[in-house]
């Protein structure tokens, strides 16, 4: 009886059990094929940074996604085959890659229809106030396009620059990136492409690396000159004349195989009497080199080779009939073999007769030696007086009426070549005729031979000796080592070149400084200098000095790294052997502590530097 009664119950039980066997199973059939359903979709988009769990109707997405964008669509995704409130984001979303700045760059263009802008600069920069600093030259077409990254470094100088030189040069291109500027002009003449030149590069940006390309018509030169000496000093060309690049090119490298610097000037011009110019040029240098010695000179179509004294008679005579045989027609040779002359009785005698005049670097002239007759004497100083001013010509020159023939032309001529000189002499024998000295103008030995040229007899024993000095010359003005010097003394009277304390690192509020000395630097870069480091009497006196070469070798550093030329400089650590204030007081021992820039002077004697530790100033 008891058993009946328990059997419904057992069966009750048992389809319990049952049904919720069926319905988990059921649950893990829906969680497998939903499982599978979002795999699926996480698969077609790509989302291999997503992981999916079930955990019964609710699905949770998990891992990290690039980005914002990325996340957002593998929910979207997922939420085409899940409710989207069965969804769970766990997802999170990796730091954001800074975006590198871009590469700003700015071009002007500037020619006579007006000045056209083009570039990408950054946004802090008004592009606007771009066009407005050029609107007083002419119309301004801003094409300019901005991006919001800050301002790279030098950047502001560079542009700065370019529109300063936009504003002064009417045809150009200019080229800026934080880094580097590049100018492309062209100008009127020789000389104002010269003097352009020197005024851009003295105020270029430091840091800033600058690249001209400044073109000038060429010059009519009259008469076409080319003048070359091989002599005890060398190989070397007193005028160059050339008609094209590739003329050029041939005529330098001639004279190099005889030993000419390689850096020679050979001046681009009209005027060549045939284009066979450079042949014939070329057939003369090597005509001086097969004669060991000698100057051939090549005045329009006229050709005149001069041997040394000491070239032996018939090797002369077959070089000059060669070079004759192949000069190119239009060219005429004179061929002089000089030969020292005995004196002659009653009529001059070679080692006595002679017209010196000398130009001092103060304009001061002297005349000395033998004029024809008075009339030339007088002719002679009117001339000197009106060419360098009266009080300045000093005449000692006496009357020889046994002179030789055309002595009057030579001495007129040389006074007119003397004109052309800074300082020099000329110098006058019945064998020769010599002129030496300095002068401003880069083309003057050059003017001073066609000068010559013209004014004295192709067989003329010519012997020029004249060097072009930059820092006479007006166009590039170069300053004096004394104004040098005052220069940068004058930017630490200022402000001086300070260091962290105990190091040889520039301290940062002192990089304006070494940006103003720099500047100067590019202007005196002719001048040498020393970078003087010293240190007040604190410590020991070794370690002073290791501090002072120290510092003095980081600033020599810093100049290079701002592209300064530093085959001028000295770097030299004098420790506190020279004090320029009373150690004995806080204000002289900062007085003390300095970088001077000077003349170089010997080394000091001090004592050996070597590793010591002590307390550093």
């Amino acid at each position: 009886m008891s058993k009946r009664r328990y059997l419904p119950l057992l069966a009750l039980s048992a389809a319990a059990l049952a049904s919720v066997f069926t319905a988990r199973l059921l649950v893990e059939q829906v969680e497998t094929r939903t499982l599978a359903s979002v795999e699926e979709v996480l698969f077609t988009e790509n989302a291999e940074f997503a992981q999916a769990a079930i955990d019964g109707t609710h699905v949770t997405l998990l891992g990290t996604a690039p980005d914002e964008a990325t996340r957002f669509a593998t929910l979207s995704a997922v939420g085409r085959v899940v409710a989207p409130d069965r969804i769970i984001d766990e997802m999170t979303v990796a730091a954001s890659t800074r975006i590198a700045p871009p590469d700003f760059s700015l071009e002007l263009l500037r020619n006579a229809d007006g000045i056209s802008l083009i570039g990408l600069v950054p946004a802090d920069m008004d592009s606007d106030s771009l066009g407005a600093e050029l609107a007083g030259l002419g119309p301004v077409s801003n094409m300019v396009e901005t991006a919001d990254f800050p301002i790279p470094g030098r950047w502001l100088g560079a542009v700065g620059y370019a529109l300063d030189a936009a504003a002064e040069i009417p045809r150009a291109k200019i080229s800026v990136t934080p880094q580097s500027v590049h100018i492309s002009a062209l100008t009127d003449s020789a000389a104002e492409k010269t003097a352009l030149e020197t005024r851009l590069r003295r105020t270029a940006p430091a840091g800033v690396a600058v690249t001209l390309d400044i073109a000038a018509p060429r010059p009519a030169i009259t008469p076409f000159l080319l003048r070359f000496t091989l002599d005890d000093r060398g190989a070397r060309f007193d005028a160059c004349a050339a008609e094209t690049e590739a003329g050029r090119a041939r005529i330098l490298a001639a004279a190099a195989e005889t030993g000419a610097p390689r850096e020679t000037t050979c001046v681009l011009g009209l005027g060549a009497p045939s284009q066979n110019w450079a042949e014939a040029a070329t057939l003369g240098i090597r005509a001086v080199a097969a004669l060991g010695g000698g100057v051939v000179t090549l005045s329009d179509a006229d050709v005149t080779l001069v041997g040394r004294e000491d070239t032996n008679a018939a090797l002369f005579e077959r070089v000059a009939a060669e070079f004759e045989a192949d000069l190119p027609a239009v060219f005429s040779l004179t061929s002089t073999l000089p030969r020292p002359e005995a004196p002659r009785p009653g009529i001059f005698d070679p080692n006595l007769t002679r017209f010196t005049a000398t130009l001092s670097p103060e304009g001061l002239v002297q005349l000395r030696g033998h004029v024809t007759d008075t009339i030339r004497k007088e002719v002679t100083a009117t001339m000197a007086k009106a060419m360098f001013g009266a009080p300045n010509v000093y005449s000692a020159t006496t009357v020889a009426e046994d002179v030789p023939e055309g002595w009057s032309v030579r001495v007129l001529a040389g006074l007119e070549a003397l004109g052309h000189l800074h300082n020099g002499s000329v110098t006058i024998t019945p064998e020769f005729m010599r002129i030496g000295g300095r002068t401003g103008a880069e083309d003057g030995p050059a003017e001073i031979a066609g000068l010559l040229a013209r004014r004295l007899p192709e067989e003329s024993d010519l012997r020029l000796d004249v060097t072009y000095d930059p820092i006479l010359d007006p166009a590039t003005a170069l300053p004096t080592p004394e104004e040098c010097y005052a220069r940068i003394d004058a930017i630490q009277a200022e402000g001086k070149i300070t260091f962290e304390p105990g190091s040889s690192q520039i301290a940062a509020e002192a990089e304006a400084i070494m940006d103003r000395i720099a500047q100067v630097l590019v202007d005196c870069s002719h001048v040498e200098f020393e970078i003087a480091g010293h240190t007040d009497n604190q410590g020991r006196e070794v370690m002073n000095l290791n501090l002072s070469q120290a510092r003095a070798d980081a600033v020599l550093a810093a100049l290079s790294e701002r592209r300064i030329l530093t085959g001028n400089l000295v770097a030299r650590g004098y420790g506190e052997a020279m004090p320029i204030a009373d150690n004995s007081t806080a204000e002289g021992r900062e007085a003390n502590r300095r970088i001077s820039f000077t003349a170089p002077t010997p080394p000091v004697t001090s004592p050996t530097a070597e590793t010591e530790t002590g307390d550093p100033q």
